[in-house]
């Protein structure tokens, strides 16, 4: 959550271009593996997010809201809400 809209903008377009701290960067590029590729999921992915600082507890709450929203998303999409 941002107040920037610079970054907000910038998070839209592609995030792996936008000014993040390493933290951030690689939350987001696990919800991305886990949104894309969830079978694709190691161990030194876990690892990655603890080397910049996440416990497993962070890493849990990563990968539920991520999975939350994949969840959600579809379920929407299968009941074809919004169109």
């Amino acid at each position: 959550m941002t107040l920037d809209p610079g970054l907000a903008a910038a998070l839209r377009q592609d995030y792996t271009r936008a000014c993040l701290s390493a933290q951030d960067r690689a939350m987001l590029d696990h919800a991305v593996k886990l949104t894309r590729e969830p079978a694709r999921i190691t161990p030194e992915d876990l690892d990655s997010l603890r080397q910049v600082g996440f416990d497993d507890r962070g890493i849990l709450q990563i990968t539920l809201i991520a999975s939350w929203f994949n969840y959600i998303n579809r379920v929407a999409e299968g009941l074809g809400v919004g169109k």
